[in-house]
């Protein structure tokens, strides 16, 4: 009787899922490299995530695999980005210790209400007039880029909580991308709402339920559970009732919760993540529990960037890289280097802030996760055409990819020049 062959004779070619499972294990661990010696480096630990995505999408491409399409999957896209969002709005919260007066938050008011309008009718008119958009999907693609991503601004943003060197400019790009990505939804639904009807009759309810209702509904309803769930965790501790060694895991049901309830109630859940990690925070500030539920959310953050932008790089294809056209491809350096630079300067006249601050203001308006999300919504919503899905979508990455590079590779450098 011949012998039990445990394999086939030979080499064989290997199974791709087995392959997959190596990429990441290698893609996982060069992350965890990559977030050991973060700061050490002149570039940030995303352009490693997005070279292992391109490597992804090579071999993608030469085995002809079926693999996430950012148009046909935008459902699952949205999805995605959306838990890397929230996660990370909650994190930003949480590392936010100034307290809620005009003077402290000045900037970022300035940054929220002249910076980020400035910017959404600059992208829009160039998209309506350059680009060949219709109005509608000029205006989502405008929505979409103008908001500072808080996943990717991290990097420059202000340390742990607690950090008594809270820089004004680290400060403001910090907040600014806990606010803006949440107040850029109103106006990716204006655009979605000029979609769908030919008349004004919508004006009133996109007022009253999309700008009003929802705005203040996000940023109370969260800041009211992020400060009770806050209360409950340290009473919780007090009894014995909660572990230490798990404090760093409530970061990610509390988040979900104060997510979760704040879409159930119609308001704006990314506002809402940002409240609540901000409120979390200021129920006993000083108790040894927020350090550790920063640091667990601060993990689930990085982790979340890393599967991504892992994603992103993944699905890059030539074919559609190709779909902005020139015109799509203009509007990247002219976001990244005029329109941004210029409605931050506008926003900051008068504000008494030293040139290099404003300048660094200026320059880091990091395009990324949360735009990502907004884009796929707008397709999944399912308004705007094939043809516009596709151009604002690509264009979208276009910004994206470029963005993680200039700003990864400029972040160290500039900040060490522009704020000593």
């Amino acid at each position: 009787m011949a012998p039990f062959l445990a394999a086939g004779p030979g080499l064989s070619v290997p199974d791709l899922h087995v392959v997959g499972l190596l990429f990441l294990g290698v893609a996982v661990a060069a992350g965890v490299a990559a977030l050991s010696h973060e700061h050490d480096r002149a570039f940030s630990a995303s352009l490693i995530y997005l070279a292992f995505g391109a490597c992804a999408a090579v071999v993608i491409a030469l085995f002809d695999l079926h693999w996430l399409d950012p148009v046909d999957d935008a459902s699952v896209v949205e999805r995605l980005a959306e838990f890397a969002v929230i996660v990370a709005l909650f994190s930003t919260g949480l590392k936010l210790d100034r307290d809620l007066s005009w003077s402290g938050w000045s900037s970022v008011v300035r940054l929220l209400a002249i910076a980020m309008p400035l910017t959404i009718v600059a992208v829009a008119a160039f998209g309506a007039a350059i680009m060949g958009l219709s109005v509608a999907a000029a205006m989502v693609l405008a929505a979409a880029l103008a908001p500072t991503d808080p996943v990717l601004a991290g990097d420059i943003g202000v340390g742990p909580p607690g950090e008594e060197d809270e820089r004004e400019p680290n400060f403001a790009v910090t907040a600014e991308a806990g606010l803006n990505d949440g107040l850029a939804f109103p106006f990716v639904i204006l655009g979605l709402f000029v979609a769908a009807h030919t008349d004004r009759s919508w004006v009133a309810e996109w007022v009253l339920a999309d700008l009003l209702y929802a705005v203040v509904v996000g940023l109370g309803l969260g800041a009211a559970i992020g400060y009770g769930l806050g209360a409950v965790a340290v009473r919780l501790r007090r009894h014995d009732l909660l572990a230490p060694e798990y404090d760093g895991w409530l970061a990610i049901p509390a988040v979900l919760i104060v997510y979760g309830l704040t879409e159930v109630a119609n308001g704006y859940g990314f506002l809402a993540a940002f409240a609540g990690g901000l409120a979390f925070r200021r129920y006993e500030s000083d108790h040894e529990l927020n350090a550790r539920v920063h640091v667990g959310a601060e993990v689930a953050e990085k982790f979340a960037e890393l599967s991504i932008v892992l994603l992103l790089g993944s699905m890059v294809t030539i074919s559609g890289l190709a779909q902005p056209g020139w015109s799509g491809w203009l509007l990247v350096p002219l976001l990244l280097l005029v329109v941004r630079p210029l409605a931050v300067l506008v926003s900051l006249l008068g504000s008494g802030q030293p040139r290099g601050e404003r300048l660094f203001l200026a320059w880091f308006g990091v395009r990324g996760i949360g735009s990502l999300y907004y884009v796929a919504f707008a397709v999944s919503v399912g308004t705007l055409g094939a043809e516009n899905d596709v151009e604002v979508v690509w264009t979208a990455i276009a910004c994206v990819l470029c963005s993680i590079v200039a700003h990864g590779v400029s972040g160290a450098p500039f900040a060490r020049r522009w704020l000593g």
